[in-house]
């Protein structure tokens, strides 16, 4: 019976909400919630105190998480920047929506200034779908879905914009390489390291304070005009090189990443208290999490920490993939909750939906889930989550077992170059240098027992017998039924920025190259 009352209120909320899509609000129906997506740049899951960070530098996101439900088991779809951005706004995998490369296999890629390619048309995007229930959607921060016109946010969907196609990368001379603009809506306002300063030798800079301005500003003129409204606020400041605006500087016993830490943590918590000032805390759903792992290769000074789990941002292990996560919405998720359910970055578009009261798009596969089951009536569901890195199915997780079909860390020539993605953390035939390919025999790890991925399973033991029976037919399905969507990423073209290094004018192909290919015509990966 208690089942039936939650699935009855359930469906109840649903036409609550479908009627006030429908522009029934005058009539006294209540419009669908407000959402706030909050996304970082490279932050770990061990980044803040409620993960067990020891520090305890981020009161505002541990409340946040006291005050509603923490899901320790998030994984974003893609260990990099771009196709994790991607997925997120489309609800599918970066294999489908494009956000990959066939230039060689298990390569990441994602949009610097040179690649020509972007988010396609064909892609439906949160925002532009939102809009059907009367959304009014604003970006603020890092789009990083493509630089040329025609990927521009609010081509797709967005009606405001505040931030940058691309990270905070430079300074550049202005003569061969232009530094990156920042925009507001179609205008560019200036670039960073000259109208938005960043100094890399002390780390200030005042863009997470104009970053969080943005956002106090669209949550009120949207409140004022009664409108729901989206927010994404994909902020950078965790991204290397990590800032800190003055009076965070020097503030953390984590040296200049915690002080960025910390002044997000604030920006959080005043962006909360802004919706406990406006009394919209019950209407307005809040979610917090990261785009990929802490990025371990800028470590120490300049990354975080991944907690328990192997390597960091690039890689397919859990340190890569696996990321902090939070849901805030008072009046509807009791607090102090804690959901095991195995939960995607690409979930918030298909769960952003149904809180619209509107339906995924039919006419294609959406990989995302609707989590308001998980939230509001503890239910869990089973189901996979891919890894992918590039082109290639690296690893699927099933309950608390992930198979590796593939696994490498980075090549040998850039980690003799001291580029490591795993710092201290070798594991024999597991951290490797070179691609190693397990189609055959998966090198199985329960991460539950073992969250550091160290001890697979033995071949011969009933347990991975049992494994395989469970998670070979989940992957063959996948697999056949793929189709996989044109790679975005495969073609750089560095007339766009007026900048071709002396003997790569005949390379047209970007991201991690061959080993043939000089040093000096890799492009940021």
């Amino acid at each position: 019976m208690v089942a039936m009352a939650a699935v009855a209120a359930v469906m109840r909320w649903r036409l609550l909400l479908a009627l006030s899509a429908a522009g029934l609000g005058a009539l006294g129906v209540p419009q669908p919630p407000n959402i706030l997506l909050l996304l970082m740049d490279d932050m770990g899951w061990g980044d803040l105190g409620v993960y067990g960070e020891p520090s305890r530098e981020t009161p505002n996101l541990d409340r946040m998480a006291a005050e509603g439900m923490l899901f320790p088991n998030f994984y974003t779809a893609n260990p990099l920047c771009s196709p994790s951005r991607a997925a997120l706004l489309t609800g599918r995998l970066p294999i489908r929506n494009g956000f990959y490369t066939t230039n060689g296999q298990a390569r990441n890629a994602y949009t610097p200034q040179e690649v020509v390619g972007g988010i396609p048309d064909t892609e439906l995007l949160l925002p532009k779908l939102l809009k059907k229930a009367g959304y009014v959607s604003k970006i603020v921060g890092k789009w990083h879905l493509g630089h040329r016109p025609q990927f521009h946010p609010l081509r797709h969907g967005f009606d405001e914009w505040f931030g940058s196609p691309n990270c905070h990368f430079g300074p550049y001379d202005n003569r061969a390489r232009p530094n990156i603009p920042v925009y507001r809506d179609w205008e560019m306002v200036g670039r960073f390291y000259e109208e938005f300063p960043i100094d890399l030798k002390t780390g200030e800079a005042n863009l997470t304070q104009i970053y969080l301005q943005e956002a106090l500003d669209f949550i009120k003129r949207q409140q004022a005009a009664q409108r729901p409204f989206f927010l994404y606020w994909a902020i950078d400041a965790t991204h290397a090189p990590v800032y800190a605006s003055k009076p965070f500087l020097g503030t953390s016993q984590r040296g200049r990443y915690g002080d960025a830490v910390r002044e997000i943590d604030d920006s959080v918590g005043k962006i909360l208290t802004l919706l406990q000032d406006l009394k919209i805390t019950k209407d307005t759903f809040v979610f917090f999490t990261s785009d990929n792992g802490a990025a371990l290769i800028s470590a120490p000074k300049q990354g975080g920490s991944n907690g328990p789990f192997l390597c960091g941002k690039q890689t397919t292990f859990e340190g890569g993939m696996r990321e902090p996560a939070i849901v805030w919405w008072p009046g509807h998720i009791a607090t102090g909750q804690v959901s095991h359910q195995l939960g995607s970055i690409m979930d918030l578009f298909t769960t952003s939906l149904s809180l619209a009261g509107l339906e995924p798009p039919s006419d294609r596969v959406i990989d995302g889930l609707d989590l308001l089951p998980s939230m509001l009536q503890g239910q869990l569901v089973d189901r996979p989550i891919f890894y992918y890195r590039g082109n290639t199915l690296m690893a699927v997780t099933l309950g608390q077992y992930k198979a590796h079909f593939w696994t490498w860390t980075n090549s040998w020539e850039e980690f003799k170059q001291g580029i490591d993605f795993c710092p201290g953390q070798n594991v024999s035939g597991v951290t490797t240098h070179t691609q190693e390919e397990h189609t055959k025999l998966p090198l199985v790890f329960h991460l539950g027992r073992d969250p550091g991925e160290k001890y697979p399973l033995s071949f011969a033991s009933t347990e991975y017998l049992d494994v395989l029976r469970r998670i070979t037919p989940v992957v063959q399905q996948h697999q056949e039924a793929l189709v996989p969507g044109q790679p975005q990423l495969n073609v750089c073209n560095q007339a766009v920025m007026n900048w071709t290094p002396p003997g790569c004018e005949k390379l047209g192909k970007c991201l991690t190259p061959p080993e043939s290919v000089p040093k000096k015509c890799f492009w940021p990966h």
